[in-house]
């Protein structure tokens, strides 16, 4: 049997697999899912033995488990690490899900015609995960796997990977490759194959003020004491001025400019902005300016509050001023930036504008670097071989707005380059109610990566 005819016997047990899995709520963020993460890392082992991989281990951090599995067939021919997450965000708001976000189900949409599967992790990032596996197990059982591989799949991604580097300190000689292939991006449209070049870094933060020691009537009140909402607020807008550039001092200190010829070319990327808009539901664009929204959600800056809250939010009115406000922001970080250095800049900043009448206390969450993939490496010209083969078409090399902090660790760490082949599309609501994920994508993916293992090793013995 050959592997198109074996992908093509099985691909209803793939998906069936794959909602399976889909129906476990392995949310990193809740530690009242712990042990569904761990009940994840559980099925992912056990499809890894199924598919043929050996020495695999659920491997105990100081957080989630990180699943471990290999397939040595000769020491002499390279060797590829899959890297994957199987956790999940936080499903909220569950009342904008139109269904259950642990209730897997597939549905036909303009853009995926031929059905998406809607749930929490289908597109980021257990379904482009259980890709790598599938594809492996159908060149195992075909006699057609050209070279080694490894697979380290982590539990902690959505909450910064905090105990990654660790694990990979701790376990360089078992990690050791000859690169590192990653699905957990996207291309830029199923009849437009893309391969990510570039990544933003991340420095994501917790800031809340105080006001009074406790909540006060706003009539008795109101007026003679700090609102810490009202501030708060005010706080926030101050961080963009009116053409929407971040105001922190030295913030824009390190940031690596991009010459007019690279943004041009950029540009030529296919990008229908009134379908871009149609499909937000937004009257128009919003952004840094001077840039197109291709060059703000790729390669410049941003800072965003992805949360805020404080005071009464139930039924009804209930008339408060607030002891505290609260709020959660994140900030997209490019080349040359560092997020310890911007982590630094941003409380200095925070603290120095906030009025005598509160107290402020800024908490670092997590971060990570930015990254730039060379597209002169035999790992890149695979993939274009590969993507090329598979849609029958050059892919194009883009940079995604998106942050994958491990790209730099594992470069740092193992000393190896990432390629970033992605399946997924920007419109599929990842960190959003209703997130999916297009069968088309499911099995393209399934498809193209077997390619990829067979133009890469062709060109790693060439060498």
């Amino acid at each position: 049997m050959s592997l198109n005819q074996y992908f093509e016997t099985h691909k209803e047990r793939f998906l069936d697999e794959l909602l399976e899995m889909l129906r476990i709520p392995s949310i990193s963020a809740d530690p009242a899912y712990k042990s569904d993460v761990a009940k994840t890392a559980e099925y992912i082992k056990e499809n890894l033995i199924t598919a043929g991989a050996e020495n695999v281990e659920v491997c105990p951090t100081n957080g989630h488990p990180i699943v471990y599995g290999e397939k040595i067939i000769n020491p002499e021919l390279p060797t590829i690490l899959v890297y994957g997450h199987y956790d999940v965000q936080p499903p909220d708001p569950l009342d904008l899900w139109e269904s259950g976000p642990f209730e897997p189900v597939i549905k036909k949409t303009e853009i995926h015609p031929d059905g998406a599967i809607f749930a929490r992790g289908s597109c980021d990032d257990k379904g482009q995960a259980f890709m790598h596996i599938k594809a492996f197990e159908g060149m195992l059982a075909t006699d057609s796997l050209p070279c080694n591989v490894k697979f380290m799949i982590e539990g902690e991604e959505e909450v910064g990977s905090v105990h990654l580097g660790q694990f990979c300190e701790d376990n360089k000689e078992r990690l050791a490759c000859d690169m590192i292939l990653v699905s957990d991006t996207s291309i830029i449209a199923n009849d437009t194959p893309s391969i990510t070049v570039g990544l933003r870094g991340l420095s994501y933060i917790e800031v809340e003020v105080t006001g009074p020691n406790r909540d006060l009537h706003s009539g008795v009140y109101g007026g003679a004491v700090a609102n810490p909402i009202n501030i708060l607020a005010k706080m926030i807008a101050s961080l963009h001025d009116e053409n929407n550039h971040i105001t922190i001092p030295g913030f824009y200190d390190d940031v690596l400019e991009i010459g007019s010829k690279e943004r041009e070319a950029m540009n030529q990327a296919p990008f229908d902005v009134e379908r871009y808009k149609k499909n937000l539901d937004i009257g128009n664009v919003h952004g840094e300016k001077g840039f197109t929204t291709i060059e703000r959600t790729s390669i410049r800056p941003t800072l965003d509050c992805n949360g805020i809250w404080g005071g009464y939010i139930g039924e009804g009115a209930k008339t408060v001023l607030p002891s505290k406000a609260s709020a959660k922001i994140s900030m997209r970080l490019v080349p040359n930036q560092t997020s310890d250095k911007i982590t630094e800049l941003f409380q200095k900043h925070f603290e120095s504008i906030a009025p005598e009448s509160v107290k402020v206390k800024v908490s670092p969450h997590h971060g990570g670097e930015a990254a730039v993939t060379p597209t002169d490496t035999s790992e890149y010209q695979a993939a274009f071989s590969a993507m090329k083969e598979a849609f029958g078409k050059d892919p194009i090399p883009v940079r995604g707005g998106g942050s994958i902090p491990i790209v730099a660790l594992f470069e740092k760490v193992l000393g190896v380059k990432t390629v970033l082949m992605g399946f997924g599309l920007n419109s599929d609501d990842i960190h959003s109610p209703n997130e999916h994920y297009g069968l088309f994508n499911f099995y393209k993916g399934i498809e193209t990566i077997p390619h990829f293992y067979k133009y890469y090793t062709e060109l790693k013995t060439q060498s």
